[in-house]
């Protein structure tokens, strides 16, 4: 059930047919798919998000924000097909109006409320049609609706996302679930995607915004498709307290426990959105030790992950392993060459400023799997972080050349 899998949660979907009407349909299309979800809990949350960095936000993102100052949170209403982006004073008002329609059909105020829009950037949200689908999703949120919920927010995703965790915690069993969608446009700061993370954790207020960046930081601030920054990423965690245990206080061993669960949560599905990049055929995973600090690990993690030229490489089956040790050095991450190691798939291919003696098709071989395994060790300190990536194949170009057609 994933994101419904902490007690108190439920979601509804409905099918609104978004993508056609900003299309410029004038009718649902038979067989729509769903196309808007809302997620609700029967109590008020700690909640708190990391949003995009992107200097041009989508309405919803300067909504969510002020919502979030009350810290009241109890549903979230998600529509795809649709960015809400670029839609100037309308795109505020659409935005305000999914919140109300959604809180007059749950007995909420609209604060309480968070919206997210993902899709085609620059045109009008069908309002009549959302209204429409907000109101069949209220009516129908269950906690069997998680797995629906997840393949409602998907654009161009093949697959849903979602994840979940359980961990005892004072005594008390407490479960975390997440979805999200995420498969193009991603990138850090935020790693382009929509994210939802809710537990049934019973917590102080304020603990949530304590830890979401730095949950962020080492998950879906660690992928990378394409190199885009979308205008609508949002990554939310919610707590309800339906656990029952002791509310779980800042800098305790409590708050390490359950961030460590949100982590893992993160991290699968973080994973979940490399593997399924557009045009993807592989999972790259790039494993930095030896940092001189874990943030310069993580910037080292990233650059060979978000490399065009690695990526084409693997895509292609080319062991050209200097391209991974030319997008570590131009990471901004401190690198010594004499004490640099590198290997793929446990292949050693480059020590202490010199490449070694290694089996080529080997190397090859290995870029044909699934997963594509690299090592750095930088030799400078305790720093470790791991990014994810894909390959760039000929098809990210077909999907992305014919996106709003």
């Amino acid at each position: 059930m994933a994101v419904t899998f902490p007690r108190g949660w439920r979601a509804g979907t409905a099918a609104c047919g978004i993508k056609a009407f900003t299309a410029g349909a004038s009718a649902i299309p038979t067989g729509q798919k769903d196309d808007l979800a809302v997620l609700y809990s029967d109590r008020p949350c700690d909640a708190a998000g990391v949003f995009t960095t992107n200097k041009v936000k989508s309405a919803t993102i300067v909504i969510d924000q002020l919502h979030l100052r009350q810290n009241r949170v109890q549903a979230v209403v998600v529509n795809s097909g649709n960015a809400n982006a670029c839609t100037g004073a309308q795109g505020y008002k659409d935005a305000l109006y999914m919140a109300k329609l959604t809180a007059d059909r749950l007995d909420l105020d609209p604060p309480q409320v968070i919206v997210s829009s993902t899709g085609v950037i620059g045109r009008y949200l069908p309002m009549d049609a959302v209204k429409r689908g907000i109101a069949d999703a209220c009516a129908r949120v269950d906690v069997e609706g998680g797995p629906a919920a997840a393949r409602a927010i998907m654009t161009t995703d093949t697959v849903p996302k979602e994840a979940s965790a359980q961990l005892d915690l004072g005594g008390a069993l407490v479960r975390v679930g997440g979805m999200c969608k995420g498969s193009g446009m991603i990138h850090p700061n935020m790693a382009t995607m929509l994210a939802y993370l809710t537990t049934d954790a019973a917590v102080e207020p304020g603990l949530m915004a304590s830890l979401v960046k730095r949950v962020a930081d080492a998950s879906f601030n660690q992928v990378t498709v394409d190199g885009d920054s979308s205008t609508n990423d949002t990554f939310l965690v919610l707590a309800n307290g339906a656990a029952g245990n002791r509310p779980v206080a800042p800098e305790t061993p409590e708050a390490g426990q359950l961030e460590a669960a949100l982590l893992e949560v993160a991290r699968d599905l973080a994973r979940q959105v490399a593997r399924d990049g557009e045009g993807a055929t592989r999972l790259i995973s790039v494993r930095v030790t030896g940092g001189a600090s874990p943030e310069e690990a993580r910037l080292a993690a990233r650059s060979v992950a978000s490399s065009s030229l690695v990526k084409s490489a693997i895509h292609g089956g080319d062991p050209n392993w200097g391209r991974i040790v030319c997008a570590l050095g131009y990471s901004g991450a401190d690198l010594a060459i004499d004490r640099l190691d590198l290997s793929i798939a446990g292949l050693t291919v480059f020590t202490r400023g010199a490449g070694q003696p290694v089996d080529l098709e080997a190397v090859r071989a290995a870029f044909e799997q699934p997963e594509i395994l690299i090592h750095a060790e930088l030799g400078l300190g305790d720093g470790v972080a791991e990014a994810w990536g894909c390959d760039l194949s000929e098809e990210y170009v077909r999907i992305n050349a014919d996106y709003t057609t």
